[in-house]
């Protein structure tokens, strides 16, 4: 087993830490990679705006969940779990002791790579782990790499492996920082991670979540769910900026709405059932136990409560898993936009995409139809608003 350790304060993780996980991956053919945030460094004072241990945790988990590797890729507390300074000695020590057997490789950029032999007990880093440098600039090449590395390999035993990042654009943490309190940056990091700086109010930023434009909303929703929901939730955004276009919606509005849709979708069923608490919201039975309904929900008030977004929105996404009787255009789009978006695959799509640019009502009573099909097939109870609001579009469109 192979296993790579890529450790860093992570303050913030940004696209430079991402393209050398995914690089030292593929070039080192790695089983596992741990992202280690550290704890308290020893080299270096954290500056004094840094997040808490937890948030820069919560960052990472972030930036591995992206990389779309859930079996290769993960994020380990070890140091930051640990008290008093985080020596990588002891956390190659300690991996070594948790994967008897592993090859280990311990990921760094190049600053730390050329002054490895100044570290905290060098000799048993080589001793346990492979060093995997990887350069930043096109700058960071042989001519720098290889006398460190004969160096390393004459006086310590190193198995070094080096890597250049070909066209990665420098990040400095320091700077990204200060250009974050200055309300820029965003580009330099992660959409998910930029949305959890941005919803917490790390280094400086002082966003009002109540009016945030489009980019910086996307950037909190997508940071509230996993990277694997983030195209569904682009593809229903695109879908329902299409059919508002087509019959006569707010565009703007159907994108905020979609863009918050499924924001509560990983919660648990306590999670949602404690909001809806909160905020008096009246359950029937189906939907007290049903965390698929229940999203829809807690979507609509985390919209309303935390990103203050218009009742009309909040109306559409409170009802865009079940639909109901009276739906306005804007609560058709979305339920509608949500069933076909470019992501969707299932027998019946294709004609279901055509009708809902040909007639809108048509297309949501199909989509009712093919829904209580197939809660009907699954053995699940049919929620009835969906047939309300069936039986009313069947009424209107002479189905009944």
């Amino acid at each position: 087993m192979k296993i790579g350790i890529y450790g860093g304060t992570f303050n913030p993780p940004h696209l430079g830490h991402l393209e050398a996980a995914r690089t030292a991956v593929k070039v080192l053919n790695l089983d596992l990679l741990l992202l280690v945030p550290a704890g308290t460094p020893p080299h270096k004072d954290l500056p004094e705006d840094t997040p808490s241990p937890e948030d820069r945790l919560a960052m990472t988990r972030l930036t591995a969940d992206a990389m779309m590797m859930p079996d290769i890729v993960q994020v380990s507390n070890i140091e930051i779990s640990r008290k008093g300074k985080s020596y990588t000695a002891d956390t190659v020590e300690e991996l070594h002791r948790q994967y008897p057997g592993a090859e280990l490789y311990l990921l760094m950029g190049t600053d730390m790579f050329l002054s490895f032999q100044n570290w905290h007990d060098a000799k048993t880093i080589a001793r346990l782990a492979g060093l995997c440098a990887f350069g930043r600039t096109e700058g960071d090449g042989e001519a720098l790499f290889a006398p460190q590395r004969e160096f390393l390999s004459r006086e310590y035993g190193a198995n070094v492996v080096t890597i250049t990042l070909p066209g990665l654009v420098e990040i400095s943490s320091t700077q990204l920082r200060q250009r974050l309190e200055k309300g820029v940056g965003g580009e330099d990091l992660l959409p998910a991670v930029y949305g959890y700086i941005l919803m917490h109010r790390l280094y400086g930023t002082h966003a009002d979540l109540k009016c945030l434009a489009l980019p910086e909303l996307r950037a909190c929703s997508y940071s509230m769910v996993r990277a694997k929901r983030v195209p569904h939730i682009q593809g229903t955004e695109e879908e329902a900026a299409r059919l508002a276009l087509r019959w006569g919606a707010d565009e703007t509005a159907a994108r905020r709405a979609a863009v918050l849709h499924d924001c509560t979708k990983y919660w648990t069923l306590e999670e949602n059932l404690a909001l809806c608490r909160r905020y008096h919201i009246q359950l029937d039975a189906i939907e007290r136990q049903t965390v698929k309904l229940l999203h829809a929900k807690t979507g609509a008030c985390v919209a309303r409560e935390v990103f203050g977004e218009s009742e009309e929105e909040c109306q559409a996404i409170f009802w865009h898993t079940t639909g109901k009787a009276g739906m306005t255009t804007l609560e058709k789009v979305l339920y509608l936009a949500d069933y076909i978006e470019p992501t969707r695959d299932f027998d019946g799509l294709k004609e279901l995409r055509k009708l809902a640019y040909e007639d809108l009502d048509q297309a949501v009573l199909m989509g009712f139809e093919m829904s209580i099909q197939e809660m009907r097939e699954r053995g699940n109870e049919i929620h009835p608003k969906t047939v309300e609001g069936r039986n009313e579009l069947r009424e209107k469109t002479g189905r009944a």
